[in-house]
């Protein structure tokens, strides 16, 4: 797994960094928020659950969605805007979806998604699977109604949703410090008899084994659980912020825990990986990612027509049709 959770985090990484030199050329538009420093979650996570099972997220979500099966070609696409991206290039940075990948999105209201997320989990429930609904939101989001909402349903009804918390430390430029009373945001879930506790969203291994945990206890059918991943953006909010709220000094102590640099620390003093593989790895997601731009660059923006399409679904059920 070590592997792997390499290959994720250095595609991840690589691909934001790429989107971050696209939106410097003006090829990338509006808002962009990126994950650099927090691919360690995504990869820790996709190693404890499986494909059928659903993640729903927020806006700062290019890593997550990347992590559960889509392609870097259509998610540069969509970043771009063009017709070939994952959704046509209606959604942009903010708002992917895959329903081939149990991807629902990407949203872009803070905490919308987590009932949205509740929501999926119940119909899970009511088709009687064992698939369970990822739910992730930022510590920002921590702060809205609709989480003590969802929380208070989820338990009555023993849901199978696993909440997850992405503690970056900071909203938008605010700390959880100076927005909240409660600083381990964990501790929010105790109020609901949630099973809730913290993990170090900095290890891929950490995470893989809290959310292993998390879900073999939902798929028993206790209900939800609540898990607190601690972790940290190296960049500002988005593109746009130059995060003077941090200090340098705090920025480095995040970069001296690199999940990436630090297990390829590990690859190779364990023999897990050579050099010669590592590089082999560098390089192939470096062509990966030039691919992507490639494609992105290539496809065409959507017709005008396009804005009246995909607005509405078809369905067998009567009542609403």
């Amino acid at each position: 797994m070590y592997l792997q959770w390499y290959e994720t985090m250095l595609r991840i990484r690589r691909f934001e960094e790429r989107a971050l030199m696209m939106y410097g050329q003006q090829k990338i538009r509006g808002f962009c928020h990126v994950y650099i420093g927090q691919e360690a979650i995504t990869a820790g996570m996709e190693s404890a659950i499986t494909k059928d099972d659903c993640i729903v997220t927020a806006y700062r979500q290019h890593g997550t969605a990347i992590g559960r099966g889509v392609s870097t070609k259509e998610a540069m696409a969509e970043l771009y805007g063009k017709s070939n991206g994952i959704v046509k290039g209606k959604g942009g940075s903010m708002h992917f979806f895959s329903k081939e990948n149990r991807y629902f999105g990407g949203n872009g209201i803070v905490g919308a998604q987590i009932p949205i997320g509740t929501g999926i989990a119940f119909a899970e429930k009511y088709r009687e699977t064992k698939n369970l609904c990822v739910t992730m939101f930022g510590d920002g989001a921590s702060r809205q109604g609709a989480l003590h909402e969802s929380f208070n349903m989820a338990m009555a009804w023993k849901i199978p949703v696993l909440y997850v918390v992405e503690n970056n430390h900071y909203a938008m430029g605010t700390s959880v410090e100076r927005t909240s009373n409660v600083h381990d945001l964990w501790k929010l879930g105790l109020a609901y008899d949630m099973p809730s506790e913290p993990v170090d969203g900095m290890d891929p291994l950490a995470v893989y084994e809290a959310f292993s945990k998390a879900a073999k206890h939902i798929r028993s059918g206790k209900g939800p659980y609540f898990l607190e991943v601690k972790t940290y953006r190296y960049k500002g909010h988005s593109v746009s912020d130059p995060a003077k709220y941090r200090t340098k000094e705090e920025v480095k102590e995040y970069k001296d825990k690199d999940p990436i640099k630090l297990l390829e620390v590990k690859l190779l003093k364990d023999k897990i990986a050579t050099e010669e593989e590592i590089k082999n790895i560098k390089t192939a997601i470096k062509a990966e990612i030039d691919e992507a731009v490639a494609f992105a660059e290539a496809g065409e923006f959507p017709a005008a027509e396009e804005l009246y399409t995909d607005n509405y679904v078809q369905t067998d059920y009567p009542y609403l049709t």
